[in-house]
């Protein structure tokens, strides 16, 4: 029995020195290299170039929602916002969502399903439509992502050149757009 135990200890203290020998091995003086994410030589600063009139709006479900309780029409809202033609784009997950909410947002699926929206089909699994949302505008920068919601605003800031669009003072306004756009500043 002794025999096993001091085995054991053998095998314990053989495995601390291979760590103590592993951090000896790293020179403080070495440079030490990070993997810096690449972005496309579109975003100038911080402002996203590719972005053009039409504008192609991605819409979240708590946007339209406050928008039929700010009575606002969202596209011609949109169009009063940017001074240009809007094209607002609907996910498949963010339809889902809303359907998901029942009788109460009936006027909200209405609206969602207006042929002025168009529709963007999803390929992955489930329908969270968060991470849905936050995964095309990392892959598409042609988007300017309109919600309300806290959460998914801030981490649409950590992505570069995407503008987000939401509501305040009954009305729409725009954050992270350049000035020549047209984007009203308040």
């Amino acid at each position: 029995m002794k025999r096993m135990i001091n085995l054991r200890d053998q095998r314990i203290k053989e495995k601390d020195r291979a760590k103590a020998k592993e951090k000896k091995k790293k020179d403080p003086s070495e440079l030490k290299e990070r993997e810096v994410p690449k972005y496309p030589s579109c975003l100038f600063f911080q402002y996203n170039t590719q972005l053009g009139p039409p504008y192609h709006i991605l819409v979240d479900t708590n946007f339209i929602n406050f928008s039929i309780k700010a009575k606002l029409d969202i596209v011609q809202s949109m169009m009063d916002c940017l001074y240009a033609k809007c094209i607002p784009y609907i996910t498949d997950c963010v339809m889902a969502e809303i359907e998901k909410l029942g009788m109460k947002y009936r006027v909200a699926l209405r609206i969602a399903k207006d042929p002025r929206f168009e529709r963007l089909p999803c390929s992955h699994k489930g329908t969270y439509a968060d991470d849905c949302l936050v995964q095309r505008v990392t892959q598409h920068k042609c988007y300017i992502l309109a919600t309300v919601d806290r959460d998914l605003k801030r981490r649409i800031r950590k992505i570069p050149g995407v503008p987000i669009m939401y509501i305040s003072n009954h009305r729409y306004n725009i954050e992270r757009m350049p000035d020549d756009y047209g984007a009203p500043r308040f």
